[in-house]
């Protein structure tokens, strides 16, 4: 079993930190070292900005990571180096525009606590608009920010998940995934879901505020980047083409109260109620895919 007080793993691969982009990860990024116990964080990649916020935040930086030929940093070899760095055997991907609020590690700890040897925790994410560095030394910063999301924040579709909670060794081996680019996420829900290992949806306790970026640096925008382009189709492939269903739904659930198994029927209910949210955001990557190339 896991010790509710060993430090958790983050690691992420960023982008440049230039404009807002550099903003809203910085934002996250110092989210990230609030948290108590603090976590050891990982930054991959060369790109701009990488090194000097890696010194700036007394945080990990591996600028020598693999690359596809398009430039893009491949996660087969990142999960597998962050498995080595890690120093406790609990890890977590979450993207470089991901705030974290101190709930997070609350619901780490309520499944470190549960009777699971292996597990995977994901999350619906909210979707905010934040444009300028945030002062994070004000002591309530965390109860600011959560009152801010639920206030102005919008719930995400299912499908977009920013966050994978999981123990060493669980994907210490995968396919060799783009960042950045779609049908990685979904594989890893259904890899979890094939082995019967428990995927555990912690929305109802996690608060993971998602800062809202355009899509301006990648040529065909949103759509390019999670269906119509070269990287999103290769990472169908190696996805396996996975349905949505499984590899975006929950087999048990995290509530303030405990966790609880999640049936077949409200599985598919969950997928249901999530329909207009799903195409809502089918319709804003399609207006992206036109407005952003």
């Amino acid at each position: 079993m896991y010790s509710s007080e060993e430090r958790i793993t983050i690691f992420t691969v960023p982008k440049a930190f230039k404009g807002h982009i550099g903003i809203i990860q910085q934002n996250a990024i110092n989210s990230w070292k609030l948290l108590r116990p603090q976590p050891q964080i990982i930054l991959f990649g060369n790109e701009e900005g990488i090194d000097d916020i890696s010194q700036k935040l007394g945080v990990i930086h591996v600028p020598h990571i693999q690359y596809n030929e398009y430039g893009t940093p491949l996660l087969d070899d990142i999960f597998r180096q962050a498995q080595e760095l890690a120093k406790g055997s609990i890890l977590s991907y979450v993207n470089t525009d991901i705030i974290l609020l101190n709930n997070f590690l609350v619901a780490v700890k309520q499944l470190r606590s549960a009777l699971f040897h292996d597990f995977l925790m994901t999350g619906q994410r909210t979707d905010v608009n934040i444009t300028e560095l945030l002062d994070f030394d004000i002591p309530t910063w965390d109860t600011q920010l959560h009152h801010f999301a639920l206030k102005q924040g919008i719930l995400a579709s299912v499908v977009c998940m920013d966050y994978f909670v999981f123990p060493k060794p669980l994907y210490a081996e995968i396919p060799a995934f783009a960042v950045g680019r779609g049908h990685w996420d979904h594989w890893i829900v259904y890899y979890a879901r094939e082995l019967g290992i428990p995927v555990v949806d912690a929305t109802e306790v996690v608060t993971a505020i998602h800062q809202n970026h355009n899509y301006t640096h990648l040529l065909g925008g949103r759509g390019a980047a999670y269906v119509t382009g070269e990287e999103a189709k290769k990472n169908a492939k190696l996805a396996g083409n996975v349905h949505i269903f499984n590899g975006s739904v929950a087999t048990w659930k995290l509530t303030p109260w405990g966790i609880k198994k999640r049936n077949s029927l409200s599985a598919f209910s969950s997928f249901l109620v999530d329909i207009p949210r799903f195409a809502k955001l089918l319709k804003e990557v399609n207006w992206n895919n036109k407005s952003e190339v």
